[in-house]
């Protein structure tokens, strides 16, 4: 059976346009964060605000705008660098999920995989429904693809002892 068009290329074709959704949306953070590299943050920030109509002496939005203007340029830089490393990654799982190849099925089991614990810590450090809701959509994809590739092994070893057995039943010439 053709894996493009086999049981499950549903749920692949869902993950991978999420993926690549959410890559367009880093590679979008990404430039942002280079856009704002030769300007001051917390000035922009405070402009962002005011433009929102929100409240500087919020807590909240003073907070936020506190730390945004001790972010220096090289963190800037490395924070755009990260973000456009994973969209990288992002669009590369998507695109390999579209088209079935079984790398980008591992590669997301293991990217995935591993910011777990990440995302374990996060909730721990300061639980809100955002970040339990991310946590249950990655163990969700990870159950799915994991599920699928075991699925998939199973029905190409059962292909492959029928083979054998019809090729050790025949008689020799």
């Amino acid at each position: 059976m053709d894996r493009a068009t086999g049981t499950g290329a549903l749920g692949f074709r869902l993950i991978g346009a999420l993926k690549l959704a959410s890559a367009l949306m880093l590679v979008s953070a990404g430039f942002g964060i280079f856009r704002l590299m030769n300007r001051d943050l917390g000035d922009t920030l405070q402009h962002f605000a005011s433009v929102l109509h929100l409240d500087p002496e919020n807590r909240l939005v003073h907070e936020i705008i506190s730390r945004g203007a001790g972010i220096d340029r090289a963190h800037l830089k490395a924070l755009g660098a990260g973000t456009f490393f994973y969209a990288g990654l992002e669009g590369l799982e998507g695109i390999g999920l579209l088209l079935r190849r079984r790398w980008a099925e591992y590669l997301t089991i293991i990217a995935t995989g591993l910011l777990l614990p990440l995302e374990i810590y996060e909730i721990a450090r300061k639980p809100n429904l955002v970040r339990i809701s991310v946590l249950a959509a990655n163990l969700a994809i990870l159950a799915y693809l994991v599920y699928r590739l075991r699925q998939d092994h199973q029905a190409e070893t059962g292909k492959a002892g029928a083979r054998m057995a019809s090729a050790s039943g025949r008689p020799s010439s």
